[in-house]
């Protein structure tokens, strides 16, 4: 491209030569030929020295401010911070009596034989501002509350702020099937009830699950609830074998009509010293469920050859009147009666269970037992 151009310069400049005025005097030229060869060479070679010179880019002018103008410097405002709002933080006042729990033996849940007996204990530490002491209690506080004490006195020492201090209750597990669940507090020497969490309102608990129901009447003999009767009125539990009216005792290893000892417990339940005279045990009431079943072993004890009576399981359903479910009658014959009755008609139902014990006639060692009468569920 640029050998191009400058042969076209050359040819131009060739032509244009021709026109060129001539030389002056003393010209070094031989002819105008000459001459004219001369000034086109010397042309061509400017023209190609500024062909082949490096383009040097030409720099963006900048805005220069004139001398003598004054100098104007734009400053960077200053952000004043806005005003924080100031955070007033009111402490909580810490009760004069609040407890924590620490640890507990019988986790929620724990499986329990049913009527059994166990222990369950916490340890709960004094988290308010007061020492607790001998003035304080435990107390039963809702649910269930599995034979526990009303009240208790917590402890015979001091417990203060910070110290811990362990309450153990001996309970017994419902007769029924089910889940079960006490709850409990503390109560200080002015009465007030108090407990756990921040506002000392919470109460402690021993959860249980039931899973097969079983009540032994032979344990619960005199329990709270129970009550043992004759024709003279209440009876004290346990009674007295020379009580001639009428009492109820517990037989360890009972001797029977047949000679044998059983290693099984027994009630004997002896009427009144009459004529027809009774005897009564009114249990308190029980929840039965599907599959329950009453179950005892009938018979007169050794040594009363004469023993005649009439065994009787009664019930009030759901607080009904009492009505007879099963009756037996039991002689001094070298023989007994295995009782094994099915209750699934009561299911779901509340039924308060009385034993009962008639002589036939006149009362004479009318040594009556019941073998381990007991509530099962077989499913």
């Amino acid at each position: 491209m640029k050998k191009n151009l400058i042969l076209l310069l050359v040819a131009m400049l060739v032509i244009s030569a021709c026109n060129l005025p001539a030389a002056k005097t003393g010209t070094p030229y031989v002819n105008e030929a000459d001459r004219i060869n001369t000034v086109a060479a010397k042309t061509v070679e400017a023209i190609a020295t500024q062909l082949a010179a490096p383009v040097i880019p030409q720099a963006t002018p900048t805005f220069q401010q004139p001398l003598g103008t004054p100098l104007v410097v734009v400053s960077t405002p200053t952000l004043t911070p806005l005003p924080q709002p100031t955070r007033t933080i009111t402490p909580v006042p810490v009760p004069c009596d609040r407890a924590e729990m620490v640890s507990e033996t019988i986790p929620d849940g724990t499986e329990v034989a049913a009527g059994a007996a166990f222990t369950k204990t916490w340890t709960l530490k004094n988290t308010g501002t007061c020492t607790w002491n001998s003035g304080y209690a435990v107390v039963f506080f809702g649910k269930e509350a599995m034979n526990g004490p009303a009240a208790r006195q917590l402890t015979t020492g001091t417990v203060a702020p910070g110290q811990e201090v362990q309450i153990s209750l001996d309970l017994k597990a419902p007769a029924r099937a089910g889940t079960f669940r006490g709850e409990w507090k503390l109560r200080n020497a002015s009465s007030v009830l108090f407990g756990l969490g921040s506002t000392a309102s919470q109460p402690f608990w021993v959860e249980i699950a039931v899973k097969g129901s079983e009540y032994n009447f032979v344990d619960n003999m005199c329990a709270s609830g129970v009550e043992w009767r004759s024709g003279t009125g209440v009876l004290p539990c346990p009674g007295n074998e020379t009580d001639a009216n009428g009492f109820v005792k517990k037989v360890d290893n009972p001797k029977m009509e047949t000679g044998d000892t059983d290693d099984e417990p027994a009630l004997w339940t002896n009427p009144q010293f009459i004529d027809n005279g009774t005897i009564s045990g009114k249990y308190p009431a029980i929840i039965i469920t599907a599959g329950s079943r009453f179950k005892t072993v009938l018979g007169c004890l050794a040594d009363a050859p004469n023993c005649n009576v009439k065994f009787q399981l009664n019930a009030r359903i759901d607080g009904a009147a009492e009505t007879t479910l099963a009756e037996w009658t039991e002689t001094s014959d070298g023989k007994f009666t295995r009782v094994d009755l099915d209750l699934s008609s009561l299911a779901g139902k509340s039924v308060v269970f009385v034993l009962v014990v008639k002589a036939n006639g006149p009362s004479d060692q009318d040594r009556a037992f019941w073998l381990l009468p007991r509530i099962v569920v077989e499913n």
